[in-house]
């Protein structure tokens, strides 16, 4: 297993109050975010535990876009990676983002 961790500052906190949100499942290729308000409300670290090695200048693309794009200040994110690819995670990290908005 690979771990890799990413820290991001955001501009503002992740709108919404709801304090945690789980997307997708770790099967046949999928994988499965866990995201958590756990942080200050400009800080986002994800933490991505994965089987396939050296695709880390990918996973550090996929989240820096995802940072940019939802803003998750106040946001601890857990992934459980089963090979997923980048498309894929990023429409789950997107999909976590809105869960914690509702």
């Amino acid at each position: 297993m690979e771990r890799l961790t990413f820290r991001h500052a955001t501009k503002a906190p992740l709108v919404g109050r709801k304090p945690l949100a789980i997307t997708g499942v770790v099967a046949s290729g999928n994988l499965e975010v866990l995201l958590e308000r756990t942080l200050p409300p400009d800080a986002c670290t994800v933490e991505i535990e994965t089987p396939v090695h050296g695709y880390g200048d990918v996973w550090e693309a996929v989240v820096a876009d995802f940072v940019a794009r939802a803003q998750p200040g106040g946001l601890r994110i857990t992934i459980n990676d089963g090979g997923a690819r980048p498309d894929t995670v990023s429409l789950r990290l997107l999909q976590g983002a809105r869960l914690m908005e509702g």
